[in-house]
């Protein structure tokens, strides 16, 4: 430690580790120097380089090369599942909050009326659906992997398995390790039976231990990982052992993603699915496998081949009316663009108010914004308002549900798991006849 870099990196919250200079506390990429400063990367904000530097950075800039690469893919097309408006620039959370603020007293308490009335007529269908299913519990019972060495995390398997667990249960596929003792499933480099097996295709896939999971447990045969994110220690060079097996791991944004197109996946049935798809990107990831683009390629039906969807829902406050895959379920509620946008604001009190406090709970001064002449929205507990953020994410995703019924998919919304894994714990499953 005492030899590297001491400059603090504060996403990484991190010292950066490369070898300090020899007359500097700083390496080479972070002394200081009298006559130059740091400026972020204009292609790829994460990074700085020196000014003097910039220009010819810009000419090799990683993502540069990456984004030329990508787009002489032929399953990219720039915005294809963004929706009608995505070249409009994203509602800021401080935008959101501002309209918030901006309300009248009596605006404000119409617009919480509104939210519980809507809430209690079309809500109501929402059921617990915590499931383990047989196949995965040889998996979530190991604390690690002796034999592939993959980081092992109880809640995050739990939840991995639960979202498996659920699809199988609405009968989008069905086990094929029963029977199979613990060093078979690790060792087994034919993935069971994976003959009848739907291809799988995870959206937001991170390192893929979802796929791992579906993958040990079930009868796979072809993977396609969606991912936008370059990441260390993925499942990939486990997957990769199991000879029978495909994979195609496409870094590249949901929202550019043309799935007919991907050559590899053409003609084939699949499972869509995705862990904690944060905010438009279920909507984005509905729009890629059954949306208009979904269906048709080329006179084809492909939504005939869509087996079924799995999708884990979060960051609801991150929703953005040009994305989302509904808008005429908010607009048949009498709800307007504004309300759907002060709507996925409130969702963010359900997963970071107490809500175990009592209603004089002592609330911070961000809180107590000013509505008209009133204190209003200080008015609600931390409780209250923790209760109206999980009301609001019911809403939403009970809109992309509508629509998935819609498109011909029986469908329903779910908790996967207790609120105590996760209070993100909406869960959307669907399977086509």
């Amino acid at each position: 430690m005492e030899s590297r870099c001491k400059f603090w990196m504060p996403k990484k919250k991190r010292f950066c580790a490369i070898p300090r200079l020899s007359n500097s506390e700083f390496c080479g990429n972070h002394s200081k120097r009298s006559d130059d400063t740091w400026v972020p990367c204009s292609i790829d904000p994460s990074h700085s380089v020196l000014e003097s530097n910039l220009q010819t950075h810009l000419k090799r800039c990683p993502l540069l090369k990456h984004k030329n690469s990508l787009a002489l893919q032929p399953f990219y097309k720039k915005g294809i599942n963004g929706g009608h408006d995505h070249h409009e620039p994203d509602v800021t959370s401080e935008s959101k909050r501002m309209a918030v603020h901006s309300m009248t007293a009596p605006q404000f308490i119409k617009l919480i009326a509104k939210i519980k009335s809507v809430h209690a007529s079309i809500c109501n269908h929402i059921h617990d659906s915590f499931n383990l299913p047989e196949a995965c519990k040889i998996w979530i019972n190991r604390s690690i992997d002796c034999f592939r060495k993959i980081p092992f995390q109880e809640k995050h398997a739990i939840q991995q398995a639960s979202i498996l667990g659920n699809l199988e249960k609405l009968g989008a596929f069905k086990s094929s390790t029963t029977g199979l003792s613990e060093e078979e499933l690790y060792c087994n480099n034919s993935s069971a039976d994976p003959s009848d097996s739907p291809a799988v295709v995870e959206f937001g896939a991170g390192r893929g231990y979802l796929t791992q999971m579906l993958a040990d447990c079930y009868g796979v045969s072809k993977v396609f990982l969606i991912e936008r994110k370059s990441y260390k220690l993925k499942a990939d060079r486990s997957l990769r052992q199991k000879e029978s097996l495909m994979l195609e791991r496409l870094r590249i944004d949901i929202e550019d993603l043309n799935l007919n197109a991907i050559g590899s996946l053409q003609g084939l049935p699949f499972l869509a699915i995705g862990k904690h798809l944060c905010g438009p990107a279920t909507d984005m990831t509905l729009r890629c496998c059954v949306g208009e683009h979904g269906r048709e390629s080329k006179g084809v039906a492909a939504t005939s081949y869509l087996r079924g969807v799995s999708i884990a829902t979060c960051c609801h406050h991150l929703c953005q009316w040009k994305h989302y895959i509904n808008r005429g379920f908010f607009s048949s509620l009498g709800m307007t663009k504004d309300e759907f946008h002060a709507i996925t604001w409130f969702t963010s009190w359900a997963v970071d108010a107490d809500h175990g406090s009592d209603d004089g709970v002592e609330k911070s001064e961000s809180d107590e914004a000013v509505l008209g002449n009133e204190k209003v929205l200080g008015m609600l507990s931390a409780k209250e308002r923790g209760v109206l953020g999980f009301m609001c994410k019911d809403i939403i995703d009970t809109g992309r549900l509508m629509w998935m019924r819609e498109n011909g998919l029986e469908s329903e919304l779910v908790k996967y798991v207790p609120s105590n894994i996760s209070p993100e714990n909406h869960l959307l499953i669907g399977k086509c006849d």
